[in-house]
């Protein structure tokens, strides 16, 4: 995932080093920087002409960081719902997409805290919704997060709480 560069802890690390790069006319190590970190190949364009002074802001590289961990693991149903969630904390909260950039935080780590939230808060299923669904066991459980709930635990996540 961050095999060449490593895991950047900032926007401004990702900058400092685009900066250099572009210094040194190294554009193949700059496409692999911007590989590497999600950030649109357009905006590469952009910043290699001189129009963009760098190459993203924190919320670029906070969703850039999501959507390559999100390829790496896979993510399908409520697991995309949840890194959409993760995004929109981003655009409304500054600091969770400075949190969501930080090393030692990823898409994985996340996902794992609302999973573990999930297997600890189950709850029995109606017979009748268990019937309806053609569902023949002797007890059923969920414990999936809802919006408000999966939030909360995604902040918390990323924020440290």
């Amino acid at each position: 995932m961050f095999d060449r560069f490593g895991e950047f802890d900032s926007a401004e690390e990702i900058n400092e080093t685009a900066v250099n790069l572009r210094k040194e006319g190294d554009q193949e190590s700059l496409k692999v920087l911007v590989q590497e970190n999600g950030i649109d190949g357009e905006v590469l364009e952009a910043f290699l002409s001189g129009e963009l002074l760098y190459l993203c802001d924190e919320m670029a590289a906070a969703i850039g960081k999501l959507e390559v961990e999100a390829g790496a693991v896979k993510c399908a149903e409520i697991m995309e719902d949840w890194v959409e969630y993760i995004k929109a904390q981003c655009f409304e909260r500054p600091e969770v997409a400075r949190a969501v950039r930080r090393k030692g935080k990823s898409l994985a780590g996340c996902i794992a805290a609302l999973l573990k939230w999930s297997f600890q808060n189950q709850i029995p299923v109606d017979k009748k919704i268990m019937k309806a669904a053609g569902v023949t066991v002797g007890r059923c459980t969920m414990g999936i997060p809802g919006m408000a709930r999966a939030k909360q635990i995604i902040t918390d996540y990323y924020l440290g709480r």
